[in-house]
């Protein structure tokens, strides 16, 4: 391997490598290895301890799914929250929600989000600068279990579960999330790609199971997630996420459409009987 290829170390025996055209950062942050390099495929990319997080070119259909399957199927979601999610992506669509009006976003990485903001701007389009953001530098699973007020959304974007994105993935983390959901409200994260990562699936539906009245899965195939398709994690005390038909649609979206939504419940064999 060229010793400008990035390989992915996700999965112990197999891969993928990514060609870095240039490596525009590479650090150890507080809480993690963090690398960001141009590719000619997929433009910049992101990864953190040896996993891609994000690139330029396909980063939407992730960032659409997990915030548009909660924010439309909500009648009215005014206040949301976003735990992870540095690099803005998530933030950048939960704002074009017009009934939007208090963002709390919980990072635990402040580095994330400064260069994210600099090397990757088209992910949050100056969504850091709205005024309905309330930006917490600080560790998701304290402030769900600490926290007062109540979310009508609330969306885990976390790395997979290892390293600081483990404990987001745990029942005190569900069950501080429930106690801060508000009346009505959903909760979704993502859950790794079923086909190599199916423990993830049955771990998350049995604590998710253990702390919310209804739960569930559904998909998205995202190109640099690769091993096939994410499984979606959603769960609510009082919404059951798929017979919700999505409110009206007036989004500017890439992927997003109200039958991609629909859709999106439909589980392959082999994930329902990971379950």
């Amino acid at each position: 391997m060229s010793e400008l290829s990035y390989l992915e170390t996700l999965h112990p025996s197999w891969g993928q490598a990514f060609i870095m055209d240039e490596v525009l950062f590479e650090s150890k942050t507080e809480h993690q290895h963090l690398i960001i390099f141009n590719n000619a495929q997929w433009g910049r990319v992101m990864a953190l301890d040896g996993v891609i997080q994000t690139t330029e070119r396909d980063e939407f259909i992730y960032h659409e799914m997990l915030t548009h399957v909660p924010m439309m199927a909500h009648p009215k979601p005014q206040r949301v929250l976003i735990i992870g999610g540095g690099d803005g992506g998530i933030l950048r669509e939960v704002l074009k929600h017009s009934d939007v009006e208090q963002v709390t976003q919980v990072e635990i990485d402040e580095a994330v989000v400064t260069l994210c903001r600099e090397y990757f701007p088209n992910h949050s389009q100056g969504a850091y600068d709205d005024p309905r953001l309330n930006l917490v530098i600080g560790d998701g699973v304290d402030f769900v279990n600490q926290t007062q007020q109540k979310f009508d959304v609330v969306i885990s974007d976390s790395t997979d579960p290892v390293g600081p994105g483990e404990v987001l993935f745990t029942s005190r983390f569900y069950q501080g999330v429930q106690a801060c959901l508000a009346e009505g409200g959903v909760f979704v994260a993502q859950n790794g790609v079923s086909f190599l990562q199916g423990d993830e699936v049955r771990t998350s539906a049995q604590r998710l199971g253990l702390t919310f009245a209804k739960r569930g899965f559904y998909t998205v195939a995202v190109p640099t997630y690769v091993g096939g398709i994410m499984t979606l994690a959603w769960a609510s005390d009082s919404v059951d996420l798929p017979s919700v038909m999505p409110r009206g649609f007036e989004l500017a979206t890439r992927y997003y459409t109200p039958a991609v939504h629909q859709a999106c419940f439909a589980l392959p064999r082999y994930v329902a009987e990971q379950l």
